[in-house]
């Protein structure tokens, strides 16, 4: 999946106007953080990860994601590298990329190749839902409760299960051990996911947070117990001053962390962080609007709700309250989540409310710069890498007013949307095959077959066969459609693509890698499909839309980018002919702060976007860096 260079002409955007931040207190030094950057300069390191923000054009005509936020975008290619030739594990979607990047490890070693969601083997043969996001030392998420876990559980293995079927190494642990305080904002499974399994994981059965969330719709969001535990967290380093102030910091466990973690603790939730970063009220957005999720509860607004403004308004408190170590997650821009994610409504390419949320995005990151810099946060003392989980690849129309580029005449669209097909009623209309299976729903769907029958077994090698010659009524073109399956992975397949963890319960009978246009779902209604649309069709486009489909393989969505300035960092401007992947980021990093995790990385120090000075060369990084796979 080699991605072909992308050289974007000069963008006609001009850079939005920097607005005057936020009254601020001055960044507090934290004297017992100890990164050991090659000349000492990095004291900050600030770390974005977009949802399906784009660096290329999804329409020749249309300014990329990137180009319309070009206080961003100038930003990192006037002080620093954008490396545009990046790669997402497989299969590529939010969390796994979230976490691969977080880690520097493909996800047989993290226990997440399926997501957002995944399926388990049960004993009788069945599957059950795991969710790919929960706490880090949570046990497998299942959603089917209260309570929690459901009784019909039989999974337990840890969300984030190792090669050696233990909690994978988090990736927090470097920074703390090193006496930095490090902030969570929305980042995966570095914070609290849900108020279902990971409340009673951190706080303890019976605690006064347990029983508030078991009183409290428990498992659903937008209650007030999601706004008090959800999404936001510190990681505290032993003795941090920040944990000290706080009557609410829980011991922060690890059991399985290799060397031991004893000693540390962390403040879960913003009902517990926000006293102590900010002590004049609510969290505001850099705007200066209260933030609260979409029935009013204050405090953390949902992960659709975490727009730039709300995430970096985050990111900067946290950096001004000391915290020297920041992860955060900004969601996507293509869609519209209304308030705070009550509704998810898909735009094309250049439609005028697509342009009109990056140009808020572009405004935040003009705030967020200006009030960092205020605060004497800046290239020279910080490390920033920002980044995206996974690319996508749009399921529409062409404009219906062709010529459009979106910011000057924006774009109209006719059909936008996935095309919704059932491929267990496609199956037995096409081939008259009843083979029992569930699957995971995607543009890769990874199928599970009831009994979790050998990848030899006759039935299994039939369904795969019958896959793979899936011919179907294409709604975009009118025109019946031979190659929906581009590509098959059986377990051997899936191994190799770093898809099979320690917990053999998640590994799928097989993955269907499809065309990018067909979203796939499995249902025995109807059984059969009367007519082609009854099984395969483009839904009306409503509040609940969807047409930015990722999972696949093909290069708009497995392609991604990732943009570093600061001390090590060479000015390259776009950097389009190195290979990275996901893997490569997280060693990268460590080598410029000068740190160790206690595990190999899969992934290599990106040497290529470095100063000859930088930490990379020295043996011990080498150690650390070590890769089990190139390209």
């Amino acid at each position: 999946m080699l991605a072909s260079t992308l050289v974007l002409g000069a963008s006609s955007l001009v850079a939005a106007p920097l607005v005057a931040p936020l009254a601020a207190s001055p960044a507090l030094a934290d004297s017992t953080c100890g990164l050991n950057s090659a000349r000492g300069n990095i004291k900050h390191v600030i770390y974005v990860q977009f949802d399906n923000t784009h660096f290329r054009r999804d329409n020749p005509s249309v300014p990329s994601d990137l180009e319309q936020m070009p206080n961003l975008l100038n930003f990192i290619k006037s002080n620093g590298t954008l490396v545009s030739n990046d790669h997402t594990a497989l299969i590529s979607h939010t969390a796994t990329g979230i976490l691969t990047s977080l880690t520097g490890v493909y996800p047989d070693r993290m226990g997440q190749p399926v997501s957002n969601s995944f399926r388990y083997f049960t004993p009788s043969g069945g599957t059950r839902t795991g969710v790919s996001f929960a706490y880090w030392t949570a046990p497998i998420y299942d959603p089917a409760g209260p309570p929690f876990p459901p009784p019909a559980q039989t999974d337990f293995t840890p969300e984030m299960i190792n090669e050696l079927g233990k909690i994978a190494p988090a990736p927090w642990v470097p920074y703390t051990r090193a006496g930095c305080d490090v902030g969570a904002v929305a980042t995966a499974n570095t914070v609290l996911e849900n108020t279902g399994i990971d409340v009673p994981t951190v706080f303890g059965p019976g605690s006064p947070e347990a029983i508030q969330a078991s009183g409290d719709s428990p498992g659903a969001s937008a209650t007030q117990t999601f706004a008090d535990y959800v999404g936001i967290g510190v990681h505290c380093a032993s003795g941090s001053t920040l944990c000290a102030a706080s009557t609410h910091a829980r011991p922060d466990l690890l059991p399985d962390e290799p060397g031991g973690y004893a000693g540390f603790d962390g403040l879960f939730g913003a009902k517990y962080v926000n006293p102590v970063i900010k002590t004049n009220g609510p969290m505001r957005d850099l705007s200066g609007n209260v933030i609260q999720d979409q029935n009013g509860h204050v405090g953390f607004p949902g992960f659709d709700g975490m727009t730039a403004t709300v995430s970096l308004s985050w990111v900067a408190q946290m950096q001004e309250a000391g915290i020297p170590i920041t992860y955060a997650y900004i969601s996507d821009a293509h869609d519209g989540h209304g308030t705070s994610g009550n509704i998810h409504f898909a735009y094309g390419p250049g439609e005028a409310d697509y342009v009109k949320q990056l140009h808020d995005y572009d405004t935040a990151f003009g705030q967020f710069f200006s009030r960092l810099a205020a605060d004497g946060i800046n290239k020279s003392n910080t490390l920033f890498v920002f980044t995206v989980d996974e690319g996508d690849h749009f399921a529409g129309d062409a404009p219906s007013n062709p010529g459009c580029n979106g910011v000057t005449t924006p774009c109209t669209y006719n059909r936008v949307g996935e095309i919704n097909a059932n491929l267990s009623a496609m199956i037995r209309t096409q081939f008259s095959d009843t083979t029992a299976f569930t699957v995971h729903s995607d543009d890769a769907p990874t199928v599970y077959v009831t009994g979790n029958p050998g990848r030899t077994d006759p039935a299994v090698r039939k369904l795969e066969r019958e896959s793979a010659g899936l011919s179907w009524l294409n709604p975009y073109t009118n025109q019946v459609q031979a190659d929906i399956t581009q590509r098959l992975a059986d377990p051997v397949t899936e191994k190799t693509l770093h898809m099979v963890t320690a917990d053999p319960m998640r590994t799928p009978t097989f993955t269907l890698f499809a065309d990018p246009d067909w979203f796939f779902f499995a249902s025995n209604t109807p059984a059969t499909c009367a007519t082609s649309d009854a099984c395969a069709f483009i839904p009306a486009r409503t509040n609940q839309s969807f047409a930015w489909n990722h999972g696949d393989i093909q290069d708009e969505i497995a392609s991604t980018w990732v943009g570093m300035v600061g001390p090590g960092v060479q000015n390259q401007g776009v950097n389009g002919s190195v290979w990275t992947d996901h893997t490569d980021w997280r060693p990268t990093i460590l080598s410029l702060v000068g740190l160790e995790d206690d595990y190999t990385h899969d992934g290599r120090v990106v040497t290529e976007t470095l100063s000859g000075w930088d930490r990379c060369t020295s043996s011990s990084t080498r150690r650390s860096a070590r890769s089990r796979w190139l390209p």
